[in-house]
Order: C-alpha cells, then structure tokens, then sequence
C-alpha cells in the first residue's frame, strides 16, 4: 500500500469526521432554536431555514463518503452471488474506478447546474447559491474516495472501521467488550 495514499486518505477522513460532526450539531442547535423561536416568540428567520436545508445535504455527503471508505455502501449486485470470490477481488478495482468516473461526471453537471444557478440568482440568495457548492463539492470527494479504493485496495484488504478499532483499544485496557454493561 503505497503509504503517501494512505496518508491522503486518513487525513480526508478525519476532514469528513470533523465537517460531518460540526454539521450535525449545527443542524441540531439552528433547529432546535428555530422550533423555540417560533412557538415560544412567534419569530423565525427564512435564513436559518435555507442553511438547515443545506446543513443536510453537509451531513449526507459526508456521511456517504464515509460509508463507502468503510466498503458498507449500499450495493445492488446481482452477480456477486454466482461468482467466486476471487472474481469478485478481481472486479472489485475495477468497479471502485467505474464508481468514481460516474461520481466524477455527476460533479460536472453539478458544477454547471451551480454556474447557471449563479447567473439567476437573485441577491437575496446568495446564502443558499453558496451553500449549494456542496453538491459539486460532495460528488468530488466521493469521486476522490471510489478513486483511492480503486488504487490502495489492490489485495482486497480493507481498512480496520471503528468498531474493530474500539474492539482492539478496550480488549488492549482490559474492559469488557461487546456486552453492552457498564463495568
């Protein structure tokens, strides 16, 4: 695994794992204060509305990004039920790319869906035309991700997810694991 790969990718995970968390907890925090605003003041702003909206779309990218990095995506595939497991080590590289042009193409579109939004857009949405950078954005960092699969997961080894990371720091502290109870 060529480790200067390795280190983009860590660090474009911690990026997503910091973006996504901030997100979620300004999402929570703008919408509680907005259902407050409303029932108990019978005040609300559009804006917040608008950034909540778009926080969402902050969330799922990045969250998408993360679950296809972890390889628990959603998969429609016929065919891996009738072949070998080799075979499927040997399509997986290869669909890994396909996945990323195909991410890669949404981004351009996204991209000129954004600049034509951009000519039209009147002042008073100026907030939600940038906010809305998250679409070209997203797609770009799920194209990056399919990519760097397709080029560090040549052996069909696979990253350790957080569970098996948690599993082996509390089996390494001596803590019981996996029970579900409080020591």
């Amino acid at each position: 695994m060529n480790p200067i790969l390795f280190a983009i990718k860590q660090k474009l995970i911690v990026f997503e794992k910091l973006l996504a968390a901030f997100c979620l907890l300004l999402l929570l925090l703008l919408s509680l204060s907005q259902v407050i605003m409303r029932n108990l003041f019978e005040l609300g702003f559009a804006e917040l509305d608008t950034l909540t909206r778009h926080l969402v779309l902050f969330v799922t990218f990045m969250g998408a990004a993360l679950i296809s990095e972890g390889n628990k995506h959603i998969k429609i595939d016929c065919v891996t039920a009738t072949i070998s497991e080799r075979s499927k080590q040997k399509l997986k590289r290869p669909l890994y790319f396909i996945s990323a042009l195909v991410c890669s193409v949404f981004s351009w579109y996204a991209v000129i869906f954004w600049l034509d939004e951009k000519n039209y857009a009147p002042p008073s949405e100026q907030l939600a035309l940038y906010l809305a950078l998250i679409l070209p954005a997203g797609f770009i960092i799920l194209s990056l991700h399919f990519f760097l699969l397709s080029l560090i997961r040549d052996d069909g080894s696979q990253l350790p997810d957080d569970d098996s990371l948690i599993d082996t720091l509390v089996s390494q502290a001596d803590l019981p694991s996996g029970s579900g109870q409080q020591p």
